[in-house]
């Protein structure tokens, strides 16, 4: 068969090369397999309504395109076994007939033939399953080399410029590096702040949150403002007792979108030095709060407290509870990590917040269920015994689930047991191969100790199928153009 004309060939792939921010070697894969994929569609079209699709899926697994860029055209290709007698066309070929060309052909010998189909009985259906294929391969291809580039980043946090909006998702443009192409990342609603205002070509610090996949629109970066980690990100770049390693970051709570819109975003910061003689908090702070400046404009105005942490659980809920004063902390329940915090009456709505924001933060830093009390109201007694029933509860709710646990380890425990059973009585035909596969190494390693075990490897091009119309169609979109 003679070479499919594709005009314009080398100039699509280098097009499509661009736009994609792909290498061409990837787009030119991509379209064989696209190409590969039409033509095996060609073929299931030719028994359409006639009879039922006799190809199997790995049919046309020893079949290949190649392109030819000088001429513009490509080649569909056969890899066929000699055979004496031929029992299918398309995988075998008579030593005859290969004999009358080539006459050292041998029977077992793999030849490779051109059986690539005329252009006119190319079909649409072929052509449109070569579009879609290829569409489909150069996606996957994108999605790889997005993951490759931004899943392993060293820096989390990215410069972002926005570009357009999409419904209540703001569409930005990021970059993994210097001199490295732009991609397109989402900012969800829910990781905007609401300070901010997202305008064409305003740039913004993100964090990556995550590289996925989204449903007829390929892969996709998702970035957000409202992560804990562009705190700490901003910090360590404010702060070079941080980057030193003489102050740590502990940990962070961070409320970016408060459920009410009276309430503005806060974050509380736990730092702590790992020398004496430097103060973590003051060296956030800076001279004159010129460093935690910085961090609070570039989260536009959000709040952030920094507290000092502690190893003593009641001194760290109180400095958690910053900038409220507190008067005492009793660690009711340890265990449980439950503590009542006594504050006077004129710091009772400062310890709590403005709908309970204040407190919500510190027991998501500390990780203590806080409870904040009036002290010149607080009964201890009263107090003791209500916690001493919430333990009791506590306590029962965590028998029953051990109970639980057990009953279902012990079930899983007799199930494999009596799986086990089963498969000695009746056993399944992998158990065969396998109980076979160790008398034959333990025959082969008494007769021969130092025989070497040989491994072959079949490798299987899996092609998708073919077909040229898919730049035809384009060349006929740039006439019409």
């Amino acid at each position: 068969m003679a070479l499919v004309l594709l005009p314009g060939l080398s100039n699509l792939i280098e097009d499509i090369s661009e736009e994609k921010k792909l290498p061409a070697q990837v787009v030119e894969s991509a379209l064989r397999e696209a190409l590969l994929k039409g033509y095996e569609r060609y073929r299931r079209t030719l028994y359409l309504g006639i009879s039922e699709d006799p190809f199997e899926e790995d049919y046309f697994s020893n079949f290949d395109v190649a392109l030819d860029l000088d001429e513009e055209g490509y080649r569909v290709l056969a890899s066929k076994i000699i055979v004496e007698e031929v029992e299918s066309e398309d995988h075998q070929i008579a030593l005859a007939e290969v004999m009358q060309v080539a006459e050292d052909a041998q029977v077992g010998d793999t030849v490779v033939l051109d059986v690539t189909p005329e252009k006119e009985d190319f079909g649409r259906m072929a052509a449109a399953t070569t579009k879609q294929v290829l569409a489909q391969k150069l996606r996957d291809q994108q999605r790889r080399m997005i993951q490759e580039e931004f899943a392993d980043l060293e820096d989390p946090v990215l410069t972002a410029r926005v570009i357009r909006f999409e419904r209540q998702s703001v569409i930005m443009a990021v970059s993994s590096g210097l001199g490295r192409p732009e991609v397109e990342a989402e900012l969800p609603r829910r990781d905007q702040l609401p300070n901010d205002n997202y305008r064409a070509n305003a740039t913004f610090k993100v964090f990556l949150k995550e590289v996925s996949e989204v449903p007829r629109r390929g892969p996709q970066l998702f970035v957000s403002r409202a992560n804990a980690g562009l705190v700490v990100y901003l910090f360590e770049n404010e702060v070079p007792e941080i980057q030193e390693g003489s102050v740590r970051i502990v940990a962070v709570a961070r409320e970016a979108n408060p459920p009410s819109r009276s309430v503005g975003p806060r974050t509380k910061v736990a730092v702590d030095s790992v020398e004496r003689e430097v103060d973590p908090v003051g060296a956030c702070i800076g001279a004159r709060g010129s460093r935690i400046q910085q961090v609070v404009n570039e989260l536009r105005g959000e709040k952030i407290d920094v507290i000092r942490w502690s190893q003593d659980p009641g001194q760290y809920i109180a400095n958690s509870l910053s900038p409220a004063r507190v008067e005492a902390v009793r660690l009711v329940d340890p265990e449980g990590q439950h503590a009542h915090v006594l504050v006077p009456p004129d710091q009772l709505s400062l310890a709590i917040g403005r709908e309970g924001q204040n407190v919500r933060l510190a027991a998501r830093l500390t990780g203590w269920k806080i409870d904040i009390k009036n002290s010149t109201e607080y009964d201890q007694s009263s107090e003791d015994e209500k916690v001493a029933e919430l333990i009791a509860q506590r306590q029962e709710e965590e028998a029953l689930q051990a109970e639980a646990e057990a009953r279902l380890e012990a079930e899983q425990a007799l199930r494999a047991e009596e799986d086990a059973r089963l498969r000695e009585l009746y056993p399944l035909p992998e158990d065969e191969e396998e109980y076979g596969a160790e008398d034959a190494d333990e025959e082969s390693s008494n007769e021969e100790p130092a025989a070497q075990e040989g491994t072959a490897t079949a490798t299987e091009e899996a092609s998708e199928d073919t077909t040229e119309d898919v730049v035809a169609e384009a060349d006929d979109e740039d006439g019409a153009r």
